[in-house]
């Protein structure tokens, strides 16, 4: 009876399923594996019904071609393997709710991107930009609107700063990738000093807000360097609360709000919200103390502590074996949110894992093959 329901039921019921019980079912029967194929293809699979992402840990020394992600349906750890990558990577960030990746190669002196499904294990270079530099600023722009079924949403990659002339001056310009022609072009120019910031004191990616990228420096107190694309592009900065007490800070984009995530020493980890463009910051949460004790472990330091965030979450986390705290939107209706803790991986399936740093990034799995730019 169950393999011979017609395909717009089964499409429903599929709708609902989280990406690893849509995986089983593709393989039940030949009539399940048919209409999972179809569904996979068509923008129903794009709504899926309350998916929530999975998080992506990935080696942050280039250590090995593989990362681990966490289901936060079944609340488990799987391995995916990346050997279908030719060098060693780490996440730069996710492209909307398309499940690809943007990768940046950590064993290329040399500036490059990659994006990829590590679901479908699919990968593509992007062009090079037109000035060779190293270790620039980068910031991604996802454009408004609902791509074709597998297909990536349109992009922009802004890159800012860097190294140029093989590391002897900085490159104190900005140039931005847009998928739609696959090609980059020259924005402008910017002041030298957030030209050095941004390639010596920014060790994470930047967060788009309300039409300008943020990125978070930690030259001597901790700043923030703002590029307003939609002002003719403006470049100020902005203080942040505690500057030079901060072990550790983040940026994260909430409810479409520019939020800093931030702690000191022997303190709990901090949530602050950027109020206006004026530069004012208002605490909205604070992690309970024993996850941040739990987090920490022996080390009461918070110098180790990277954050990652996307809409609806947001997640502190050291390493792969000491587990996370999330701050996630439980009640969308209520705007409730609450802090939780997610178990790290220590073993799958039996076999230990040995600890290691690791760059997390969000994701929403994508089992349907991708269309890239």
């Amino acid at each position: 009876m169950w393999s011979d329901l017609p395909f717009h039921i089964l499409d429903n019921v599929f709708s609902f399923l989280s990406v690893d019980s849509l995986a089983r079912a593709h393989l039940a029967c030949r009539n399940w594996h048919l209409c999972a194929t179809s569904y996979l293809a068509s923008p129903l699979h794009r709504l899926r019904r309350g998916q929530p992402p999975w998080f992506l840990a990935l080696p942050s020394r280039g250590r090995g071609l593989s990362c681990y992600a966490h289901n936060p349906a079944t609340q488990t750890w799987c391995h995916l393997s990346l050997d279908f990558f030719p060098e060693p990577v780490r996440p730069a960030a996710s492209i909307g709710a398309s499940g690809i990746l943007l990768l940046r190669p950590s064993s290329s002196v040399v500036f490059k991107l990659a994006i990829c499904n590590p679901f479908t294990r699919q990968l593509r270079y992007l062009p090079a930009p037109g000035r060779i530099r190293t270790n620039p600023a980068l910031g991604v722009v996802v454009l408004p609107g609902l791509a074709a079924s597998g297909s990536a949403p349109g992009f922009k990659i802004y890159v800012a700063g860097g190294m140029s002339d093989g590391g002897a001056s900085y490159e104190p310009t900005l140039e931005v990738y847009e998928s739609s022609s696959d090609t980059w072009r020259m924005v402008g120019s910017m002041p030298v000093e957030f030209a050095v910031r941004l390639t010596v004191w920014a060790p994470n990616e930047s967060v788009h807000v309300g039409g300008s990228l943020y990125w978070v420096t930690s030259a001597r107190a901790y700043s923030l360097m703002a590029f307003e694309i939609g002002s003719g592009g403006r470049w100020r900065e902005l203080a942040v609360p505690f500057a030079d007490r901060l072990e550790f800070a983040g940026l994260v984009e909430i409810g479409g709000r520019l939020v800093l995530v931030g702690a000191m020493f022997k303190g709990p980890a901090r949530l602050w919200r950027l109020e206006g463009g004026s530069g004012g910051w208002k605490l909205i949460t604070e992690a309970p103390a024993e996850m941040g004790e739990r987090l920490l472990g022996r080390k009461p330091s918070w110098a180790s502590v990277k954050c990652v965030g996307i809409e609806g979450a947001a997640c502190l986390y050291r390493d792969i074996e000491s587990g996370m705290i999330v701050w996630r939107e439980v009640e969308e209706e209520e705007k409730r949110w609450e802090w939780s803790w997610v178990e790290g991986c220590s073993s799958i399936r039996g076999r230990k894992i040995h600890n290691f740093a690791v760059r997390g990034v969000f994701l929403h799995p994508n089992l349907s093959p991708s269309i890239f730019p």
